[in-house]
């Protein structure tokens, strides 16, 4: 991996904000011409620093209002026990971010989208309650989002 300079950082920036700026929109931001700015991008994403371009959608404006964080626990905390759960939340098109946790009464938090509290009963009981092992389920229904953020910080890179 060849380190990162301050023109790599700054289409990573520019990137990051719109992923379908032209290569030559963004060579006139950094200073380039259109070819090395290109094989810069295919350098980054060679390197697995660009994971993947997407579409950030509005969840509102898609009629899924509704976002809940989910804190799971439990019963033991074993490999093959977070496998199962792991393996079953994958598979449920609601969950949105999957995390396993230290520091909580929970093993998992879990980012769900819905479109209503009903539709959210229904995963609960169908899909949640019913995996094998969990021993505890928390819902914290987002009432405000305040800070909503994309784009990584990328200052620790270097100059």
């Amino acid at each position: 991996m060849h380190p990162l300079d301050r023109i790599d950082r700054k289409i990573l920036d520019i990137l990051q904000e719109d992923a379908r700026i032209s290569v030559a929109e963004i060579a006139e931001l950094v200073g380039l011409s259109q070819t090395p700015c290109g094989r810069r991008i295919k350098q980054l994403e060679k390197q697995g620093l660009i994971a993947r371009q997407i579409v950030v959608l509005d969840p509102k404006k898609i009629g899924l209002p509704m976002t809940i964080l989910v804190q799971i626990s439990l019963e033991k905390q074993s490999k093959d026990k977070l496998k199962i759960f792991e393996d079953a939340v994958i598979n449920i098109p609601e969950v949105m971010e999957c995390y396993l946790v230290t520091g909580s009464q929970s093993d998992y938090i879990l980012k769900v989208v819905t479109r209503d509290l009903d539709h959210y009963q229904q995963l609960l009981l169908d899909h949640l309650a019913s995996i094998e092992g969990v021993s505890s389920i928390i819902t914290n229904f987002i009432m405000r989002q305040p800070i909503h953020k994309t784009a990584y910080n990328l200052d620790h890179l270097g100059k």
